[in-house]
């Protein structure tokens, strides 16, 4: 027996139910969460800096020696240019600024991601180099959105959590 006709007419029944069941993975979803956080950085930027001193760059992709980064805002005004990574997460984040994984922990569930401070270094060193600057008249700025926390761990306590 063939069900093709009786799936095609299900489906042209309740075609409008897929987008409905899709929706809220998408909206879940890593990428989603970057770029709603990115927007929000965008909007913040744009409504509170002047522009008389101070011009937004979005979204810059810039080569290097192993492959491209890509810089989420770049701010440039007379007091120097900063690059700002944006960072939207929620629950408790642990680390340190010499570490190379931080941790995100959402009660018993945890994750590890790249240190930002790490990962936006090479951005204002590459920037730097693009453009001839100095590592004076570079900044670089990291933005948490979302409902997150940084715990702080006792210097004597870092190495025995961060080591393994």
């Amino acid at each position: 027996m063939d069900f093709t006709p009786i799936i095609f007419n299900a489906l042209g029944l309740y075609w409008y139910f897929i987008p409905l069941f899709l929706l809220p993975v998408v909206l879940k979803s890593a990428w989603c969460k970057g770029i709603w956080g990115e927007c929000l950085v965008n909007f913040l930027l744009t409504k509170f800096l002047p522009k008389k001193h101070y011009t937004l760059i979005k979204n810059v992709t810039l080569p290097t020696d192993d492959g491209t980064i890509q810089i989420d805002h770049i701010v440039v005004s007379p007091f120097g240019v900063f690059v700002i990574d944006t960072q939207n997460m929620k629950g408790w984040i642990f680390g340190s600024a010499k570490q190379k994984q931080w941790t995100q922990k959402i009660f018993k569930y945890s994750v590890k991601f790249q240190n930002p401070l790490h990962q936006n270094y090479k951005h204002t060193h590459t920037l730097a180099r693009c453009l001839g600057l100095l590592s004076d008249q570079i900044h670089s700025v990291i933005v948490f959105i979302g409902d997150s926390t940084f715990k702080l761990i006792p210097v004597t306590n870092q190495r025995a959590l961060f080591s393994r």
